[in-house]
């Protein structure tokens, strides 16, 4: 049963007890019995009631129908292991002004060991303020994995090896995912 079909089942279970109906279905009793799990006397019993959405926030009984456990317990026993396993990691956006530059830079990051992997996306169109003025370049970006260790050295390799007098160079944090993945990122790059 979707959100959508209980807010729908409460309307009509709501419409359906001002007035008695001259006959009870199963799709009535079915609905009834929603009504008294979603009604805010349920609080007591551990629910919590939205008035704004007709829905419950919280619903420990029904919610084998809405989320998977399996996967609410995958996500974060990913999580739990990356982290047990790994070093702090991150993914660093570089964009270049060609392919040539662009492999040229992603070359020497991974044989410094700067850099586990780094993904080279062609066809980015960058807008940007620079000597006062809107300037609009044909870009590649470098999506580069590495270790948090690293960021500064990184940097510092970029700000030596790039064309541009101020070249871009963002951090994002890695907080989980693919623990192997994960691993190999902290092997393939330097301490």
């Amino acid at each position: 049963m979707t959100l959508q079909s209980c807010s729908r089942a409460f309307s009509i279970v709501a419409a359906s007890s001002a007035s008695s109906p001259p006959y009870v279905t199963p799709a009535f009793k079915l609905h009834r019995r929603l009504l008294l799990l979603l009604s805010p006397s349920s609080a007591t019993l551990g629910h919590s009631f939205s008035s704004k959405t007709g829905c419950a926030r919280s619903l420990p009984l029904l919610r084998s129908n809405f989320v998977n456990k399996s996967t609410v317990r995958g996500i974060h026993s990913t999580r739990m292991e990356a982290a047990s396993s790994t070093v702090p990691s991150i993914v660093v956006y570089v964009t270049v002004p060609n392919k040539e530059a662009g492999k040229k830079l992603a070359e020497s990051i991974v044989k410094e060991r700067l850099a586990a992997c780094v993904n080279i996306v062609p066809g980015i169109e960058s807008v940007y303020w620079w000597d006062g003025k809107v300037q609009t370049d044909s870009e590649e970006l470098l999506i580069i994995k590495t270790r948090e260790s690293l960021l500064e050295s990184l940097t510092e390799h970029v700000k030596s090896n790039h064309e541009y007098e101020v070249p871009e160079v963002i951090a994002l944090p890695i907080k989980g995912g693919n623990s192997k993945y994960l691993e190999w990122i902290k092997n393939s790059t330097k301490d």
